[in-house]
């Protein structure tokens, strides 16, 4: 905690990361099924005398060598960028922990992309025996980084009993094999497996409707129909391995999932549950299309429906990648860190939400911390603590007027309806609907004070810019006509024109 944070206007950082993450993802699972798909259409194609797949099959390496080696790499780096600057915090636990099964995985990507290089340009330069070994060895590599990548993506999930035994001691790297092969990760393998194979017969089509001619139309039929069979894989096993991957998780991932199917009624129909059903109905349609499209009118195959089923079946991963990190709220690493950088051990311990948040950081000047020694509630510098609270402790998830703003989540509470909510999260009450999505908030009852003050004076300048740029004003009501014990009505419903 307590790390310069990383202000971004409107997404924040989290939609950064998962901007990047999805694209990264779309691409490194197709260069994995895309790796099978290569050499064992090559090998088909030399076993059956298809010489006329040859062709198709170089220039479908060219397009996944450029999109895999440049796309991959470029998303992959960002990734870290992304990360080590939203969540410092969160990358230094991995990192500490999984650093050995990082730099393999980098060993692995080194050969796949060499080996992607090598497997393109030597389209008859080298004999198809050797050129298939280069295929499958790269094959192999690029299956393994996700074999290890794996097991670091389902680690922040379930940690397991085991690694969590020795979490906050030093030794978590000693249960580096318990916390690797934790609860998910073979579920998740086999998911990610079958999404896989799915994504290479998906852009496969992409490559099948660009064969153009009568004369090349059996050509055409039969690249298409045989790529179509990559889809039977994830049509007959994803049901059974979804089910298997929702068994072993955590009971309050589960709750957080099923929260949004129970309350869709009362309009609470949560982003996790919505992620979760666009998932599972995208993923049922693409296999219908895929047949009416595909197999049945193989020779009708255009660029367009090509696009529309490799577009569907992006967009269901892209759900299903979102719904797995929003089942972590409020976790990084689930009990373990929360997502604004406090350890789970640290309060289970009972006394690190009542320490200083700001006081001890090493980001604050000495002259700023004599400052905030002396500030009045009214001060610059009493709001210059509140805005650093912010930064740390809520910038993580929220913005000030983008994604889950907080100026329109506290537009309509008064300074104590602010504080109220702060001293709901600082205090963790067992009944608190807050608890399922968002961490514990430290600091100092000053420090609170000064965040809460912050939030407000923020959330009260947004909405009279607001009512100003609209030549609005606030409502008038007499004090007496108010009920003592009803809420305020929205100013937001009861706007008149200014006259």
């Amino acid at each position: 905690m307590n790390y310069p944070a990383w202000d971004v206007p409107y997404i924040g950082g989290t939609w950064v990361i998962a901007t990047i993450a999805i694209i990264h993802v779309l691409i490194s699972h197709f260069a994995v099924g895309g790796g099978l798909f290569l050499p064992i259409a090559e090998r088909k194609a030399l076993r059956e005398g298809r010489d006329d797949w040859i062709p198709l099959l170089k220039r479908h390496s060219r397009f996944f060598l450029v999109l895999t080696a440049a796309g991959g790499t470029v998303t992959g780096v960002g990734i870290w960028f992304a990360i080590g600057l939203a969540n410092p915090e969160g990358t230094s636990a991995l990192i500490h922990n999984f650093v050995f099964g990082w730099a393999i995985e980098w060993v692995f990507f080194l050969v796949e992309i060499a080996a992607a290089a090598v497997y393109y340009y030597t389209w008859g330069r080298v004999s198809n025996r050797v050129h298939l070994q280069v295929g499958w060895l790269y094959a192999v590599t690029s299956l393994l980084t996700l074999v290890i990548i794996n097991g670091i993506l389902t680690f922040m999930l379930t940690p397991g009993p085991g690694w969590l035994e020795v979490a906050g001691t030093g030794q978590e790297a000693s249960r580096f094999w318990q916390a690797f092969f934790n609860p998910t990760y073979w579920p998740s393998l086999l998911i990610r497996t079958l999404v896989c194979i799915t994504l290479a017969g998906a852009y496969a089509f992409v490559t099948a409707s660009l064969v153009k001619g009568a004369d090349r139309a059996p050509l055409k039929e039969s690249f298409a129909r045989w790529s179509a069979r990559w889809m039977i894989p994830g049509f007959v096993l994803l049901p059974a391995a979804l089910g298997l991957y929702l068994a072993v998780l955590p009971p309050a991932s589960r709750d957080l999932l099923l929260l949004g199917v129970d309350s869709a009624g009362a309009g609470a129909f949560t982003q996790v549950t919505r992620a979760v059903l666009f998932a599972i109905i995208g993923t049922a349609t693409i296999f219908p299309i895929a047949f009416l499209l595909v197999w049945r009118d193989a020779r009708d195959l255009k660029l367009g429906h090509a696009v529309a089923v490799l577009a569907l079946a992006l967009l269901v991963t892209g759900a299903t990648e979102m719904a797995r990190e929003m089942l972590r709220k409020p976790f990084v690493v689930r009990e373990y860190m929360y997502s604004n950088g406090l350890r789970a051990t640290e309060v289970v311990q009972g006394d690190a939400l009542d320490k200083p948040y700001l006081d001890s950081s090493p980001w604050v000047r000495p002259e700023e911390r004599q400052a905030w020694a002396k500030s009045s509630s009214r001060s610059i510098h009493h709001m210059a603590r509140g805005e650093m609270m912010f930064r740390g402790q809520c910038m993580s998830c929220h913005t000030r007027d983008g994604y889950r703003s907080t100026r329109k989540l506290l537009a309509n509470r008064d300074r104590n309806g602010v504080e109220s909510i702060l001293v709901m999260l600082h205090e963790q009450p067992a009944d608190s609907p807050y608890n399922r999505f968002m961490p514990p908030l430290m600091g100092t009852e000053e420090e609170i004070a000064a965040l809460a003050d912050y939030l407000y004076a923020d959330s009260t300048a947004a909405r009279q810019a607001y009512l100003e740029e609209e030549g609005l004003t606030e409502p008038e009501t007499a004090p007496e006509e108010q009920p003592e014990e009803t809420q305020q009505p929205d100013p937001l419903t009861t706007l008149t024109p200014d006259e």
